[in-house]
């Protein structure tokens, strides 16, 4: 199938795009390249540098004729959508809109969201938790992605376009910046690295759901595979670890003993995040194939090779 993904040349997206080649579909890329590196997009896939929102998105659409778009491109850090709210609603939700139109006129057959698991529930009174259960987002951020998702139910009605959102868990692994729009293992893991102190916000006992970006990528492929499969899935391991549990383990396989720092919590922050996945197994037979520390070291292999 020819595949589109949006965000290609990003953390997850070039994950994405890779696996869609291997998978033997012919994929594009557009990307703005704002977060997102060249360098990270694979030769076979052509890239097309763009943002969502700019007049030239229908042309790309029209020149790569997806059948198939993969929406992965977001403004995807929390404490920068707290700051600036009025940049992250642009990103996520108006240019979400502007895909969902392009992708109408273009004749798209199918679109796969990705979203958030965890910034969408907030703190839930069910864990891990279902995707049936009440949106309570607590940032800017959580309530954005909830709105595009809002978006693609209404566009798959309009336009006969079958949409799938897959709420990610905490998604780590190589090639995430711990400079950029990071999750909490890419900041310590090139701290860690590089002899710097770790900052842990608040007491360390939030916790999170932390998925492999590989895993990831196996989920995008399943849904790009099965056609007719739409509504919310939720794609997480089920299991809890806490801020503080997290960086015991990193330091150990980094061999350094020097204990994190503590600083104030950060506010749209929730307090504890799992997923229940069932529903994505039963849908796309997919379960997270990696565990924890095995996704920690590879990881944190990569990062060895950036600090070198």
């Amino acid at each position: 199938m020819r595949v589109l993904v949006t965000g290609g040349a990003g953390f997850v997206g070039s994950h994405v795009v890779e696996r869609l080649l291997a998978d033997g579909h012919t994929v594009a890329v557009v990307d703005n390249l704002s977060t997102g590196r060249r360098e990270h997009v694979a030769a076979a896939a052509a890239l097309h540098v763009a943002d969502l929102r700019s007049a030239r998105l229908p042309a790309v659409l029209a020149e790569a004729r997806p059948e198939v778009v993969v929406h992965v491109a977001a403004q995807a850090a929390v404490a920068r959508s707290v700051i600036d709210p009025v940049f992250d609603a642009g990103v996520n939700v108006v240019g979400t809109v502007a895909l969902l139109e392009a992708s109408r006129r273009a004749g798209v057959r199918r679109l796969v969201y990705t979203s958030t698991g965890g910034a969408a529930y907030g703190d839930t009174d069910v864990l891990p938790t279902p995707e049936d259960h009440p949106a309570r987002a607590t940032s800017p951020y959580g309530v954005s992605k909830v709105a595009a998702e809002r978006y693609l139910e209404c566009f798959a009605g309009l336009a006969r376009l079958d949409t799938l959102t897959l709420r990610l868990a905490n998604v780590y692994g190589p090639r995430q910046d711990p400079k950029g729009e990071a999750g909490v293992i890419a900041i310590f893991a090139d701290r860690l690295l590089r002899g710097e102190p770790c900052v842990v916000y608040g007491d360390g006992e939030q916790t999170r759901d932390y998925v492999y970006v590989e895993d990831v990528a196996d989920a995008v492929s399943r849904a790009v595979a099965r056609a007719g499969v739409t509504g919310v899935l939720n794609i997480g391991t089920g299991v809890e670890t806490t801020v503080n549990e997290l960086y015991r383990r990193l330091s150990r396989l980094a061999g350094v003993t020097r204990p994190a720092e503590h600083a104030p919590p950060r506010p749209g922050e929730q307090r504890r995040s799992v997923l229940d996945a069932a529903r994505a197994r039963a849908a796309l037979g997919w379960a997270p194939g990696t565990a924890l520390d095995d996704g920690l070291a590879r990881t944190l292999a990569h990062f060895k090779q950036r600090v070198a």
